[in-house]
């Protein structure tokens, strides 16, 4: 999607070994569309071709959101005053 939107995260990381699927899992790929019919034989599935996943828990330290509507990388943002410096000249 245009424009992008990137989340920069700094923190502490942990792998979480799980039996099974984690609920998380599912939700996150439920939003991909499918008919009911569709989404009990993809859960199904997954559940066979995994006996279980490591999830990543996240504690963050620091977070920034780079959106390019509010907010830009800093060497863009250098590039646009840099810019405005040689148009005012």
């Amino acid at each position: 999607m245009h424009p992008p939107r990137i989340l920069l995260i700094r923190g502490r990381a942990e792998l979480d070994v799980v039996d099974g699927i984690p609920d998380e899992y599912l939700q996150m790929n439920g939003s991909y569309e499918m008919t009911p019919e569709q989404r009990a034989e993809w859960e199904a599935e997954v559940r066979s071709l995994y006996d279980g996943m490591v999830r990543i828990v996240l504690t963050p330290t620091w977070a920034k959101l780079i959106d390019f509507e509010t907010t830009l990388p800093s060497a863009v943002e250098e590039l646009v005053r840099q810019r405005a410096e040689r148009e005012r000249a």
